[in-house]
């Protein structure tokens, strides 16, 4: 599977404060404004395996690095044999010593600027230094592949150290050398899975949003205004307003709907009447938000790292008490982190960008499209979980692992608009989507769900002289 580049449905449009709120070329200013006319679309979420009905903490996390090498251990077997017809697949304990075979495993990542909790302790290495880095992989890592039975160390020029990570379940090709090390000259991966067919569908969009960034006094609040007035159809002539505006079907905030604030911060038991207070205005700034979005336009909401939400994923819906009036509204679906649904028949699978994240620390891939295009390739939406990203102790299942491949595979919070097109098996493909933080950037990024192509749409609130 290659990750392709490919081109925008339209050049990147960019919005400007005088531009929106002047009134249209060819319209009459003083004509009534008039009602949008909402393109409507069926909608379907399977977020249930990603809901914690039973939460038990007190489990090893073995369980789950062994059910998703059970799971996954019959599809790296077969690309294993596609890839290399006439070379047995074994395990490591029957790895010989000469010879050339096939191992699959659990691939995990010696590296030496790894955070650990234990450098705390270090005189010469502290963990908050650690914390501090942006990344953590160095020419010195090491992959070592791990089953059921035993782990050996990987070595030899075709090992993937830089483009891997911790937890994929991969296949290697190679022999065992003298001094016990298994020299790769070959590794593949599950690929990504079975993708339904696209459905034909009229020109409709779904605006995908992420990092809105609302802060008690930083921030743009202009810029977000625009931005649910673009949306709900209040900016705009006519012409504009009944053509991509009109045929917004669905709106869905990838996380980051608040920014970590000192005052959010604060123990409640020592924060002063004043801190409270302060607390509260960007939750209630963030309800009226959504409150004038969902009741123009069909909104999901996924919770984000700096959410008021769990930490671990799968993060759990937003409570309804965090926003009464947007709650109040029927259109308004909190969902998980990540979500899974569908759109007029078009899959979407997404995160608010913890895994993308993730990977990018613990990797060499620079681009976060291609992280994409790789999370489709081992065929598991977050690898690093429960190493280095935070997960839930599952016992019998891993949520994560794909069954399907989506139409849409997007991730939030990430620092720059970037899409691709990810060919898999069968003739489909997967449009890849790495959804920009609006506080930072004013991009809100429109998906076409007839052709998936993307439209960047940047809200820019300076005042032009």
């Amino acid at each position: 599977m290659e990750v392709l580049p490919s081109g925008l449905e339209a050049p990147p449009h960019k919005a400007t404060f005088d531009e929106l709120l002047a009134p249209p070329a060819g319209d009459d200013a003083s004509a009534p404004t008039g009602m949008v006319v909402r393109a409507s679309a069926s909608y379907a979420t399977r977020d249930e395996r990603f809901l914690l009905k039973h939460k038990e903490y007190d489990r090893q996390y073995a369980q789950l690095y062994f059910y998703r090498l059970l799971q996954m251990r019959a599809h790296v077997e077969a690309a294993a044999r596609s890839a290399w017809p006439g070379i047995p697949v074994v395990r490591i304990l029957s790895v010989p010593e000469d010879g050339e075979v096939a191992v699959v495993g659990t691939l995990y990542k010696e590296m030496a600027l790894k955070p650990s909790i234990l450098d705390e302790y270090v005189k010469d290495r502290s963990l908050g230094q650690q914390l501090g880095r942006a990344r953590f992989s160095t020419p010195e890592d090491r992959l070592v592949l791990e089953d059921e039975g035993a782990r050996v160390t990987l070595c030899g020029d075709a090992c993937p150290v830089g483009e891997c990570v911790t937890g994929v379940v991969a296949a290697v090709r190679g022999r065992v050398q003298p001094n016990g090390d298994f020299e790769v000259t070959g590794c593949v991966y599950a690929g990504a899975p079975p993708q339904p067919p696209l459905p034909r569908c009229e020109d409709k969009y779904v605006a995908l949003v992420s990092g809105l960034g609302v802060s008690d006094g930083e921030g743009s609040p202009l810029r977000l205004q625009l931005l649910v007035d673009y949306l709900g159809g209040l900016l705009g002539g006519e012409g504009e307003r009944s053509g991509v505006v009109g045929r917004i079907a669905r709106v869905v905030v990838a996380g980051g709907l608040l920014k970590t604030s000192s005052a959010l911060s604060q123990p409640t038991a020592y924060s002063s009447v004043r801190q409270q207070a302060a607390a509260l205005g960007p939750l209630r700034d963030v309800d009226m938000a959504l409150s004038e979005l969902a009741a123009a336009v069909p909104v999901d909401i996924m919770p984000g790292a700096g959410d008021p939400a769990n930490y671990t994923l799968p993060q759990q819906p937003l409570h309804r008490c965090l926003f009464p009036g947007a709650a109040a509204y029927s259109s308004l679906q909190r969902a998980t982190n990540p979500h899974d649904f569908d759109v007029d028949g078009v899959t979407f699978l997404g995160t608010s960008g913890q895994n993308v994240d993730d990977i990018y620390r613990y990797s060499d891939i620079e681009d976060r499209a291609a992280i994409l295009g790789k999370l489709l390739q081992w065929r598991h939406l977050a690898p690093t979980a429960p190493d280095t990203l935070a997960a839930y102790p599952y016992y019998e299942s891993d949520p994560f692992i794909l069954e399907s491949s989506p139409h849409v595979l997007f991730a939030g919070g990430q620092p720059a608009f970037a899409t691709g097109v990810a060919e898999v098996a069968g003739g489909g493909s997967v449009r890849l989507v790495a959804i920009p933080n609006f506080c930072s950037t004013g991009c809100v990024v429109l998906l076409n769900l007839s052709t998936l192509a993307c439209q960047p749409i940047y809200f820019d609130d300076a005042m032009q002289a």
